[in-house]
């Protein structure tokens, strides 16, 4: 049976973020708000708990899974972000993007692709997420939530623990999301490339909408 945590969206309280660490540390799966849309958490270290995340998704090891990460910094930690990436990074963190960026030695090989060796990394501007992601310290392992055979991501605190209580350990309620997914842009190749448009707008980091 999932938890369910009620969080001021703004001013999350300080005990319940900390029970929330502790349910991810113990190998629990969490339904949290983004700045674009309900997603699936995980400890970054857990196998189990990751494995967990693709069956509810229905998704197979091809399918970028993505770091949340506090900051900049921490981003740096896990994707290679050269000058020229890094700029791009700058302008559109925190945000509602996910790059697609060559993975660094930290990243546990069962994350990242396994042909192309990316992986998917962002920066929400969430006052609950970010809140997480201090407390954690380490990013967490995430995905869209959305469930098999749906085009869009469950938005409801209430629907996800109705549908999920189950299969998850926790449901965060901090209101509804704006139940768009991110915008995906690859930074692996020679030139960024949009992959997904979502609530992220690329043209104000200078990229067309139509690639």
């Amino acid at each position: 049976m999932a938890q369910y945590f009620s969080l001021h969206p703004d001013d999350p309280q300080p005990r319940l973020i900390k029970q929330a660490c502790a349910i991810l540390h113990a190998g629990g799966v969490a339904a949290i708000p983004t700045d674009s849309s309900y997603a699936l958490v995980c400890h970054l270290d857990d196998k189990a708990a990751a494995e967990r995340l693709r069956r509810i998704r229905d998704v197979d090891a091809k399918h970028h899974l993505t770091l949340l990460c506090s900051d900049l910094s921490e981003l740096g930690s896990y994707a290679m972000v050269d000058n020229r990436r890094f700029r791009l990074l700058r302008a559109a963190t925190p945000g509602p993007y996910t790059f697609i960026l060559p993975a660094t030695r930290e990243v546990p090989r069962r994350v990242s692709h396994p042909s192309r060796k990316t992986i998917g990394v962002r920066v929400p501007a969430h006052a609950v997420a970010h809140a997480l992601l201090v407390e954690l310290g380490q990013p967490l392992l995430a995905t869209t939530l959305i469930l098999p055979g749906q085009a869009e991501p469950l938005n409801e605190a209430a629907d996800i623990r109705a549908r999920l209580e189950k299969h998850i350990e926790l449901v965060i309620d901090s209101g509804a999301c704006p139940q768009q997914p991110t915008t995906v842009i690859d930074l692996s190749g020679p030139t960024p490339e949009v992959l997904r448009l979502g609530r992220g707008d690329p043209a104000r980091l200078g990229l067309e909408q139509d690639h």
